[in-house]
């Protein structure tokens, strides 16, 4: 009975030994940092809180999001007051200490990377003007490798068993990426120069990269809903600028673009801001790839 016994744990412990560990859980607060997590970790269980067609600075704090946070590991979010409006209230109800703020599983992006168009301080009827910088850095692939670098440290520290692993696809997915930034550059270098029509400062990033300029906004200020008087008021400066086309996000409401497409014979580009479900944007390679596709395609005449 007793060498039975003994047989028997053994072989319960050696079982134990092959289990592969448990896989983190990663709760991120945009798809693109849900894209680049599944890159550096596949193993992972990564839930992105909001999707390509939803606005991040506005979603609703539903149970489905609480329960994934309160399993998580690790939240990636962008901060910068992007998710102020809904992130405390998860980190909140979710009761979960890892990811609170100054613990080692809440991972900030505003804290690695420099962003653009930081304020000392924002007038009361500046409209939603982010003090901190623009948060829509996921649009610049170069802030993107500072980003995975840290990120894969991060990763590796939180799972000490696949920490070699992480590293060796972080720096198979760097060179690759090092590879990429410069022949999109070269492809996208007729768009030099050239002026757009935006809403919001969702591509910013997009367009200090590939050296394009925005000309004029669909929001009379930041965060506020385009107006009739200014659309007209813009249709002028349509006139004198010439711009490329008129650009709108994916979660943004079509008419308004629509209707000064219509008014001037600009064409309204509809771009993803971020990774899509499916598609050829659905990988950061391939959000950059349409991106610019659809930029170089309203540029022919």
């Amino acid at each position: 009975m007793v060498r039975t016994v003994s047989k028997l744990a053994g072989l319960l412990i050696s079982a134990c030994a092959t289990l592969p560990a448990q896989a983190l859980e990663v709760f991120t607060c945009e798809p693109e940092w849900a894209a680049l997590t599944r890159e550096l970790a596949p193993e992972a269980r990564v839930t992105s809180a909001t999707h390509a067609l939803q606005d991040p600075h506005n979603i609703e704090a539903r149970p489905a999001l609480i329960a994934a946070l309160r399993r998580a590991d690790l939240a990636i979010c962008t901060g910068a007051s992007l998710e102020a409006g809904w992130l405390p209230m998860l980190q909140q109800r979710s009761g979960n200490a890892r990811v609170q703020d100054g613990k080692p599983g809440m991972f900030y992006i505003e804290d690695v990377v420099e962003l653009i168009d930081k304020r000392r301080t924002v007038g009361f009827n500046e409209g939603h003007v982010h003090a901190e910088g623009n948060p829509h850095l996921q649009l610049d692939p170069r802030r993107l490798l500072s980003v995975a670098a840290v990120l894969a440290e991060r990763l590796a520290t939180l799972d000490a068993s696949r920490a070699a692993q992480i590293r060796q696809r972080h720096a198979a997915w760097a060179a690759d990426w090092q590879r990429r930034i410069p022949a999109w550059e070269q492809r996208a270098a007729p768009l030099q120069g050239r002026a757009v029509i935006g809403q919001h400062s969702t591509y910013a990033y997009l367009w200090l990269w590939l050296k394009l300029r925005q000309v004029a906004d669909l929001e009379p200020k930041p965060g506020l809903p385009p107006t009739m008087s200014h659309l007209q008021q813009l249709q002028q400066q349509v006139a004198r600028e010439k711009p490329l086309a008129i650009v709108t996000s994916l979660y943004q409401d079509e008419k308004p673009g629509r209707w000064l497409a219509e008014q001037t014979k600009l064409p309204l580009l509809r771009l993803p801001a971020t990774v899509t479900d499916e598609g050829p944007a659905a990988t950061l390679a391939g959000l950059f790839d349409q991106l610019i596709a659809q930029l170089l395609a309203s540029s022919k005449p």
